[in-house]
């Protein structure tokens, strides 16, 4: 590697590690790290997308930079966008402060951008670098991928589970089968995700909050997304009593009782109407695209086995993240993914393993959904 692309590489890691900070926080924009140099190649401005998706990196970058920026280079996580939105375009900007290079690591697939920002900054006479760090930035700005090509946001199962599959004893008791280092990551994918979603039957049972509990994480507001066809969530229950401080929505059939819809609204929550399937269910790949509809990039999944096994067999699952404890619960306890009706291996869902890492007591382990 020669040293200008040794130099690339590591602004633009220093780019990556800025779009993380953005996550969960920008939708329905995507999470963007922007590193200037100026023209001697030292650090001039350094910006990420800010909350609600504006201002934009590149803007935030620079704003730091002032002049510095003249004859320096822009390294980007993502192509500069080239539409009018609340701001003017991010690949004008680059041109009016002079930078003379644009180092990106991937394309964005907006079909208001594809390509027209990298052609606007050639134009201008502006050298542009493409895929430097690409596999990252791919995993950094993957829930807005989805939200483009697939019309849905990315779906990370997340489960707290024993040695054996389980995720509560034959009694239902589940605290906690995890221990407290756990937990806290548990807290960050929350903080770093759009939403939270949760199937009814857990909903009712545990009368979560599917808040983010971490120090310095206290202004993450997921939206908190319940699957409850029939609206059966108690009125009273922790969700609906702050659904006016944090986004509760509801995904319902559409002939869901009008009555409880409206108590639901008057609390401040959202009423989503999903279609149902022929056997009375919420028909999961709608629900999926209403969300997309709605600007959700990136929504976390934490419970309970049913909801989990519904997404899994609808093939919607990208990713599941299992804490697995060293505690052995035993065939009666309750199974961390529900009865799909899979006949053999050769039909049944497939993930790849990303990467396994010790998190205090217990174990992570990542998987993708197989390509």
């Amino acid at each position: 590697m020669t040293d200008a692309a040794t130099s690339d590489a590591r602004h633009m890691a220093a780019a990556l590690l800025l779009a993380r900070r953005g996550l969960g926080r920008t939708w329905p924009n995507p999470a963007v790290g922007c590193v200037v140099t100026d023209a001697a190649g030292r650090v001039a401005g350094r910006g990420w997308t800010q909350p609600s998706g504006r201002p934009h990196a590149e803007t935030e970058a620079l704003k730091q930079a002032g002049l510095r920026a003249k004859g320096g280079t822009a390294y980007v996580t993502l192509e500069p966008c080239a539409h009018h939105g609340r701001t003017p375009p991010c690949a004008d900007a680059l041109i009016d402060a002079g930078v003379a290079r644009v180092v990106a690591a991937i394309e964005d697939p907006d079909p208001r951008t594809s390509g027209e920002g990298f052609g606007r900054l050639s134009a201008a006479g502006i050298a542009v670098t493409t895929g430097v760090r690409s596999a990252e930035a791919t995993e950094v700005t993957a829930g807005f991928l989805s939200r483009i090509l697939k019309g849905r946001p990315l779906f990370t199962l997340k489960t707290a589970m024993t040695l054996d599959g389980r995720i509560a004893s034959h009694s239902g008791a589940s605290r906690w089968i995890t221990g407290e280092a756990a937990r806290a990551c548990g807290h960050l994918l929350r903080a770093q995700n759009d939403a939270v979603l949760a199937g009814i039957g857990t909903a009712i049972a545990d009368d979560p909050l599917l808040d983010v509990r971490l120090p310095g994480l206290e202004d993450r507001r997921p939206v908190r997304i319940v699957a409850d066809a029939r609206l059966r969530l108690p009125l009273t229950s922790r969700l609906a009593r702050t659904a006016r401080t944090q986004p509760l929505w509801l995904l319902a059939r559409p002939d869901a009782d009008r009555g409880r819809a409206a108590a639901f609204r008057d609390l401040g929550a959202e009423i989503v109407a999903v279609p149902v399937t022929a056997t009375g269910e919420l028909d999961l790949a709608h629900a999926a695209a209403a969300l997309g509809e709605r600007g959700l990039t990136r929504v976390l999944v934490e419970g309970g086995g049913r909801i989990a096994g519904a997404l899994v067999r609808a093939g919607l699952i990208d990713r599941i993240a299992a804490f697995r404890s060293g505690l052995v619960m035993g065939g009666d306890g309750l199974a961390s993914i529900a009865a799909m009706g899979v006949d053999g291996p050769e039909t049944a869902p497939r993930f790849d393993l990303a990467r396994v890492e010790r998190v205090g007591e217990d174990v992570l382990e990542t998987w993708a959904a197989h390509a």
